[in-house]
């Protein structure tokens, strides 16, 4: 399922994160999908159901392209901005289906699965808020001071060149 799959990844998320409050919210997302994978295993086994397919094509496009970007970003704003986006998206996709699993577990009168997916909603939208605060108020300040940073390095070795070079014209 895509709970199992971003399970197996989000360690590595953690760690390759260069925000303490990013590091933070994947923390309590493994926390949270965690319990949903529980959930989701007592509902089946309420259902005397077994899990349909355990790879979710869809969900796995979506993590390794995260997983790509983690590989290739150096650490920092760049990257934290770059899979904040990776997750909202994984993440909306996971929104999407706890809602259509909802709707169909109030159809067959299942109270289990609806609160399940309902507190998953309530869990997946506050995350996706508090990615996109943080992306707002942290990183993207970050990465634009980084930027402003390498521009003025550059600024400053331009400047030195030029410098040079007319010292070595006047002599």
């Amino acid at each position: 399922s895509a709970e199992n799959q971003l399970a197996r990844v989000a360690p590595r998320l953690v760690k390759a994160a260069d925000s303490e409050q990013l590091q933070e919210a994947l923390g309590l997302r493994m926390e949270q999908g965690a319990r949903l994978i529980e959930d989701i295993e007592s509902a089946l086994e309420e259902m005397e159901q077994t899990p349909g397919r355990k790879k979710n094509v869809a969900a796995e496009g979506l993590i390794n392209d995260l997983r790509e970007h983690v590989q290739e970003i150096a650490s920092g704003p760049a990257l934290d901005a770059v899979m904040i986006g990776g997750i909202q998206k994984t993440e909306h996709y996971c929104i999407a289906a706890w809602g259509t699993s909802r709707a169909l577990a109030e159809a067959l009168g299942i109270e289990s699965v609806v609160k399940s997916m309902e507190r998953a909603l309530e869990e997946g939208k506050a995350l996706d808020q508090q990615l996109t605060a943080l992306a707002e108020q942290e990183i993207t300040p970050a990465l634009l001071a980084e930027e402003d940073a390498e521009d003025a390095t550059e600024e400053e070795e331009e400047a030195e060149q030029s410098s040079g070079r007319s010292r070595r014209a006047g002599s």
